[in-house]
C-alpha cells in the first residue's frame, strides 16, 4: 500500500500524526509545504493525502485542485484551525473526502484516515460538493462541523429541507447559507415567519391576491411564492401555519401550482421551499394541528440545528465574533473579554441561544466600562449568585428539576440563603449555582431525617450527568462514556443500574 502524505507547515502536527499511523502500520510521507508535495507528486502518488489549509508559500485548497486534477480518486483530508464554514465547504468545493478542525482527537483523525484508506483502496471518488462562503456561521462543535458539512453536500440539490432547532439558533443563517451554496444562488431568497403574520392576511403574503378580492384590495399584489421565483422561500415557524392554509401550501409543494387570492388562472411556482420550526412537528401531527402528509412532504431533508447550551465550546469564539461585528457596526474599538470572563460565559445555560449571546456582546461594546470585559462587567441577571459581607442567596427545592434546587426571592426582592445552609466562600471566589442547590438538598434531606443521604445524591447525581451525556450525543452510548471519561462497559452498566434505558 502507498503511504499517507501528511502536507503541514506545523512540524508537531506532522509528528504527531506520523507517530499515530505509525502505530496501526501505515506508512507515511510528511511535507512543511505545498511546494514539496506538488514536486513529489510529479514522482509518486499517495494512498491518502491529509493537508493542512493555510500555509505559507501555498494553499492546501490549491493542493487539493492540483490533486483533483490529476488523481480525481484520491482521498484528501483538510486539516484548517480556522473553524468557521467558510473553510468547511472551500474544502468541499474543492472535493475533499473530509473536513478535520483542528484541535482534533488523534484516535479519531486515525480513523477518518482509515475510511479514507478504504475508500481509496475500493476506488470509489471522493465528494464533489460545490459551494460559495457564508462567513457569519461559525462553529467548532462537532453538532456545527455536522451541519456545515450538510451544507456542503446539499449544494447541488434543490430539496426541500426541514431545519428544526429552538428560538434563537440561528435557523435562518442556515437557509441563507442553503440558498447561497444552491443552484438558485442567482435567484432571490425570500423569508416569511409564519407566526408573525394574522391569519386573515398570511395567505394573501403567501399567494398574493388579485384587485377587488376583498376589502381594501385595490391593486393586484404578488404573494411571497411569486416573489421568490427561480430562488428559495424560507417559511419559518411552520409549525404555527393555521391548519387551512396547510392545505394551500401542500397543494403549492405537490403541483407546483398556485392562484392568488380571488384569482382564477393557475401560476406556476418554481421555487424552492426550506421551512423551520422550534416546535415538534411529530407532536403537532398527533394532536391533529399539523397535517401529516404535509410534514412529510416538508421533511426531505432535516438538519437539526443544537441548542448554544450544546455547543458550549463554541461560546468564546462566537464572543469574541460577536463583540468585533457590534464594534464595527458602531464604529468603536472592538473590546476584549478576560479569560475568566469567557469562562463563565461558556458555563452559562443561554435560553435564548445565540441570539442572547449576540445581544449581550452589544450590551457589553455599549454599557462595559473598560476595554477589557470582566465577570463583574456583566448584567446583573447574568452575575453569579456569590456570598460577601453577609449577603447570600437562596435555593429552593424545585420538583420539576429532579429534586435539584432553584434560587427564590428574598422579601427585599434579592435573593438570600443562611450562611449555615450555604457556607461561606472563599474570598474572592464565586459559589457556583449548583453548588448551593446541592448544599440545600443536602440541608433538606437532613432536616428530614433521610437514610443513606450519600447514596441518595450519588444515584441522582449519576443518572443526571448520564441523561444529560446521552442527550448531548443524542443517545450514543459510546460517545458519551468517551466524554464523561468513564468506560463503555460502566457507562452501559450505569444505565441499567439507574433504569435509564427507558
Amino acid at each position: 500500500m502507498k503511504p499517507i502524505w501528511i502536507v503541514d507547515d506545523d512540524q508537531s502536527i506532522r509528528w504527531v500524526l506520523e507517530k499515530a499511523l505509525a502505530r496501526e502500520n501505515f506508512a507515511t510521507r510528511s511535507f512543511s509545504g505545498v511546494r514539496d508535495a506538488l514536486a513529489a507528486l510529479e514522482q509518486e502518488s499517495p494512498q491518502v493525502l491529509v493537508s493542512d489549509i493555510r500555509m505559507p508559500g501555498g494553499s492546501g485548497l490549491e493542493l487539493l485542485q492540483t490533486v483533483r486534477d490529476r488523481l480525481p480518486g484520491l482521498p484528501v483530508i483538510i486539516m484548517t484551525a480556522f473553524s468557521d464554514l467558510d473553510s468547511a465547504v472551500a474544502a468541499f468545493q474543492g472535493g475533499a473526502f473530509e473536513y478535520l478542525a483542528k484541535p482534533f482527537d488523534v484516535d479519531k483523525a486515525v480513523e477518518l484516515i482509515r475510511r479514507a484508506v478504504d475508500e481509496s483502496m475500493r476506488g470509489e471518488a471522493a465528494y464533489d460538493d460545490r459551494v460559495t462562503e457564508t462567513p457569519e456561521m461559525l462553529g467548532q462543535a462537532p453538532a456545527m462541523q455536522d451541519m456545515f458539512r450538510a451544507i456542503g453536500r446539499l449544494s447541488h440539490s434543490a430539496a426541500t429541507v426541514l431545519i428544526t432547532g429552538e428560538s434563537g439558533t440561528g435557523k435562518e443563517l442556515v437557509a441563507r447559507a442553503l440558498h447561497r451554496h444552491s443552484p438558485r444562488a442567482n435567484g432571490p431568497f425570500i423569508a416569511l415567519n409564519t407566526a408573525a403574520i394574522p391569519k386573515d392576511l398570511l395567505e394573501s403574503e403567501l399567494f398574493g391576491h388579485e384587485r377587488g378580492a376583498f376589502t381594501g384590495a385595490q391593486a393586484m399584489r404578488q404573494g411571497r411564492f411569486e416573489q421568490a421565483e427561480n430562488g428559495t422561500l424560507f417559511l419559518d415557524e411552520i409549525g404555527d401555519m393555521p391548519f387551512d392554509l396547510q392545505t394551500r401550501l401542500l397543494r403549492v409543494l405537490s403541483d407546483g401550482q398556485f392562484y392568488r387570492v380571488g384569482g382564477h388562472n393557475p401560476l406556476k411556482a418554481n421555487v424552492r421551499v426550506i421551512a423551520a420550526t422550534h416546535q415538534n412537528l411529530e407532536s403537532r401531527v398527533r394532536q391533529g394541528l399539523f397535517r401529516e402528509d404535509l410534514y412529510h412532504r416538508l421533511n426531505v431533508i432535516r438538519l437539526r440545528l443544537p441548542a448554544l447550551r450544546e455547543r458550549s465550546e463554541d461560546i468564546p469564539l462566537l464572543t469574541r465574533h460577536f463583540l468585533q461585528k457590534s464594534a464595527r457596526d458602531l464604529g468603536v474599538e472592538p473590546k476584549r473579554v478576560s479569560e475568566e470572563a469567557l469562562a463563565y460565559l461558556a458555563s452559562l445555560p443561554f435560553p435564548g441561544n445565540v441570539r442572547q449571546l449576540e445581544n449581550l456582546c452589544n450590551w457589553l461594546t455599549v454599557m462595559a466600562p473598560a476595554q477589557t470585559i470582566e465577570q463583574k462587567d456583566l448584567p446583573p441577571d447574568l452575575t453569579p449568585t456569590q456570598e460577601y459581607a453577609g449577603e447570600s442567596t437562596a435555593l429552593a427545592a424545585n420538583p420539576d428539576a429532579g429534586g435539584m434546587a432553584q434560587p427564590t426571592a428574598g422579601t427585599n426582592g434579592t435573593s438570600s440563603m443562611p450562611a449555615t445552609l450555604a457556607g461561606a466562600a472563599p474570598a474572592g471566589v464565586p459559589v457556583s449555582v449548583w453548588e448551593n442547590g446541592l448544599r440545600t438538598e443536602v440541608a433538606r434531606l437532613l432536616r428530614e431525617n433521610t437514610a443513606d443521604v450519600m447514596d441518595e445524591l450519588a444515584r441522582r447525581f449519576e443518572a443526571a450527568v448520564i441523561r444529560e451525556a446521552l442527550d448531548f450525543t443524542r443517545g450514543r452510548k459510546v460517545e458519551a462514556a468517551e466524554r464523561l471519561g468513564i468506560g463503555r462497559n460502566t457507562i452501559t452498566r450505569k444505565i441499567q443500574e439507574l433504569h435509564l434505558d427507558a
